[in-house]
């Protein structure tokens, strides 16, 4: 540097040379600072006016690929991560609730849905008492579209009265932890999903204090369902009382769980090779429960333009959340009773139709019910010759087994 200030001044000896040379060098200082100022500013108010215009995204962005979105939803590209609200829920709230008791209080984790007739509502009524308020979420699907009939019952301006299934979205339902999808004909004199207040009505009884200690040593359902580690499951079905149309649902005596039966003569053996349906890995869709994470599955599974979902419970096995050997069972401890009402393609509440009418409506839907079946199987089969991306986790079990 002393040096160069040396020549520099060995160059130009005069002063005013000197400060001539000092004032060009601060001028365009300044006009460079300048330069790149207003160059910043301009090229942002640029890319303002392209944004405006729509052709921003034809120009490549640096910082786009630092912070591309992975799995983002639809729709939301456009907005700041922190705004982006993935769920929802089914939670009713007055116009004036500011909210505030909801956040302190204790909202349900549960969910209780039934396709339900009006028909029906005297045992829709005792399953859904049977469901805890403070735990559970009623929902209603009302077939034949007669709301207005339930308006009497104590629960009901609680419920959520539906007609369309679609409501059960993953993310609408993501609030909650475990899902039952069941049918309207079902008695639940054996059943508690959770703790219902029992305790305190013994405690007022004291000599039933025995049955009070036994029920301090029960466990409920989801209790179960969790230390056993169910994704997907469902209450067993009293034999003696039940309409059964497939054998792994009926209740084993002593049993907790079950997650396979057995068959060991005849044509369709089940035995302890078995590893696929129906021998173990599925529940029928009467009474189903499923967890969050398989829900969020078998939503998928269900086809938009087919009704019954006959044959879909097959193929819950895949919506397991890993090994449905393992995570898929049937509980015999809290069973219930399928009274196997033909209550679909009977009328709605203001109608009463003739034996003939009731007898072919009927014979209708189960043919109805059986055509789907048979389209949903071949979709299976045509999207898993299709999809060359996809691995069957369970193909070489069934070809081990056919063998």
């Amino acid at each position: 540097m002393m040096k160069a200030f040396i020549s520099v001044t060995g160059v130009l000896p005069d002063p005013k040379n000197r400060l001539f040379l000092w004032s060009f060098l601060i001028v365009v200082s300044l006009i460079c600072g300048a330069y790149f100022a207003g160059n910043a500013f301009f090229a942002k108010e640029y890319k303002q006016r392209l944004a405006r215009w729509g052709l921003i995204h034809s120009m490549p962005n640096t910082k786009s690929n630092a912070c591309k979105r992975q799995c983002w939803p639809s729709g939301s590209e456009s907005l700041p991560e922190g705004i982006v609200a993935r769920t929802s829920n089914l939670e009713m709230r007055a116009l004036m609730d500011s909210g505030i008791d909801n956040r302190i209080s204790k909202r349900p984790l549960n969910l209780l849905a039934i396709a339900v007739g009006v028909k029906q509502k005297e045992i829709v009524n005792k399953i859904v008492e049977k469901f805890p308020s403070s735990d559970f979420v009623v929902m209603l699907f009302h077939y034949d579209g007669f709301m207005d009939g339930w308006k009497n019952l104590a629960w009901s301006n609680h419920a959520i009265h539906v007609v369309c299934k679609t409501v059960l979205h993953p993310d609408i339902v993501a609030d909650y932890n475990y899902i039952f999808l069941w049918d309207e004909d079902l008695l639940v004199d054996n059943f508690d999903p959770k703790s219902c207040g029992k305790e305190s009505r013994m405690i007022l009884n004291l000599g039933l204090l025995l049955d009070y200690l036994n029920i301090l040593d029960k466990k409920w359902y989801l209790s179960i369902v969790k230390e056993e580690g169910l994704e997907i499951s469902q209450p067993a079905l009293d034999p003696g009382k039940s309409e059964i149309h497939h054998p792994l649902t009926v209740r084993k005596a002593g049993s907790i769980v079950h997650r396979r039966y057995y068959k060991l003569k005849g044509s369709g053996r089940c035995d302890d090779n078995s590893t696929a349906p129906p021998c173990l890995g599925w529940v029928e869709m009467m009474a189903p429960v499923f967890s969050k994470k398989s829900w969020q599955c078998v939503w998928h599974l269900i086809q938009n333009d087919l009704i019954h979902a006959w044959g879909l419970d097959r193929q819950l096995g895949y919506c397991a959340q890993g090994n449905r050997m393992r995570n898929v069972g049937v509980v015999d401890s809290e069973y219930i009773v399928h009274l196997g009402l033909p209550t679909l393609g009977g009328s709605n509440g203001n109608e009463v139709p003739s034996d003939s009418h009731r007898g072919s409506a009927r014979a209708k839907v189960r043919m109805q019910s059986f055509i789907e079946m048979q389209v949903f199987g071949r979709r299976w089969k045509e999207a898993a010759k299709m999809d060359k991306c996809w691995i069957d986790p369970y193909e070489q079990e069934a070809n081990q087994t056919s063998h």
